[in-house]
């Protein structure tokens, strides 16, 4: 009986001893590197997903690195020297599309990976139309936009137009673009008179991209380039320049939080979709996978409304959008999507620039020197 006992005793410590282990196992630190593009942006990220998320669960750490904007090299890097570093991507859906066909990022079945809708609609038919990709998940729907000083125009002489941003001779001032090609031809095209459905379709030709860039030089003794996305809004801030383009959200964040006379002219704003991709060969893709899931469902991404001005890529989560965390101020009418804003759209064509951007990115960087 008492080496009975003592056995019971034994296994009965081994089994404690061994749940102890299994629990400290489960809540081993876990760091996630988290590729995002700073600013106003990475902030409703932080507030909406990576800190609540950590609350949930103690055991993982992210770690944010702002370099979006040199994802795809970054990854094409990582992947061929063969040492993964990045867990998750803040990534735009041509790059995306790229990266995917290169094998750089993980394939999504998003029925399966994501979370259903409160009502049970799969995250197929939840997600906005056309926003999935293969190896993408969408969050926001944003636009790129012109943006200008009100300081800096007579009150009844205000800019509205795209027009009126090609237009120096009555709206004198500097103009801050992009060190990119993107929205930039398609603005010149707009401006030169191609209706809003032809634009890619002129694009694609060389004539259409000789015209764009005719159209660019018109204003190219008033152009200042930009890289980073702050620097825009600083830049007319600082009254340098009187107009910039910039990300909606970024516009938002300067005028309605840090105070400054910035107006959009939502005229031509550049829509487009942003998300998640998951580098392929990396660490942690399980604890990745799981934050996904939770972080992209219909609530979260309602959450991020309340932080900036991008519309939440699921048809569920609208309906949840209300009030600004801080300012208390209704987020639906500075959301691109509203329809007071949406006249005018041009919805980025992401099969375009994978087709074309490479040789284009290459002629905007040698027009930018000239």
């Amino acid at each position: 009986m008492k080496q009975r006992m003592l056995m019971a005793i034994g296994a009965g410590t081994a089994a404690g001893l061994l749940s102890v282990g299994a629990v400290q196992a489960q809540e081993e630190e876990v760091t996630i590197t988290v590729v995002s593009w700073g600013g106003a942006y990475s902030e409703s990220q932080r507030r909406a997903y990576l800190e609540p998320y950590e609350e949930l669960n103690p055991h993982i750490n992210f770690v944010t690195d702002d370099s979006s904007a040199n994802g795809l090299a970054g990854l094409r890097a990582q992947s061929q020297a063969n040492n993964v570093t990045w867990d998750l991507v803040d990534m735009l859906p041509a790059n995306a599309q790229l990266a995917c066909f290169e094998g750089l990022i993980m394939e999504i079945d998003h029925d399966e990976m994501l979370a259903p809708a409160p009502d049970g609609t799969p995250p197929t038919e939840d997600f906005v139309e056309g926003s999935l990709g293969p190896c993408f998940v969408p969050q926001i729907i944003y636009s790129t936009i012109v943006a200008y000083n009100t300081d800096m125009f007579p009150e009844d002489e205000q800019p509205g137009s795209i027009d009126d941003f090609f237009n120096t001779e009555d709206f004198p001032g500097d103009r801050a673009i992009q060190d990119r090609p993107r929205g930039n031809l398609e603005w010149a095209l707009y401006a030169d008179g191609v209706a809003l459905e032809d634009i890619y379709d002129v694009l694609a030709t060389e004539e259409g991209q000789d015209r764009a860039f005719d159209k660019l030089d018109e204003i190219k003794d008033n152009l200042v380039f930009w890289t980073e996305g702050a620097q825009g809004p600083q830049l007319l801030a600082d009254q340098e320049v009187a107009f910039t383009t910039g990300y909606n959200g970024r516009i938002f964040n300067a005028a309605q939080v840090e105070g400054q006379p910035f107006d959009i002219i939502w005229d031509g704003q550049l829509v487009e979709f942003d998300g998640w991709v998951i580098p392929a060969g990396g660490d942690n893709t399980e604890e990745v996978l799981e934050f996904v899931r939770w972080a992209t469902d219909t609530q979260r991404l309602a959450d991020q409304a309340k932080y900036i001005s991008y519309g939440p890529a699921r048809e569920s989560s609208a309906p949840l959008v209300g009030e600004h965390a801080d300012l208390g101020i209704d987020m639906s009418p500075h959301m691109p999507t509203n329809p007071d804003n949406y006249f005018a759209p041009i919805v980025l064509d992401n099969d375009f620039w994978a087709d074309y951007g490479d040789e284009l990115r290459e002629r905007y960087a040698n027009w930018m020197l000239q």
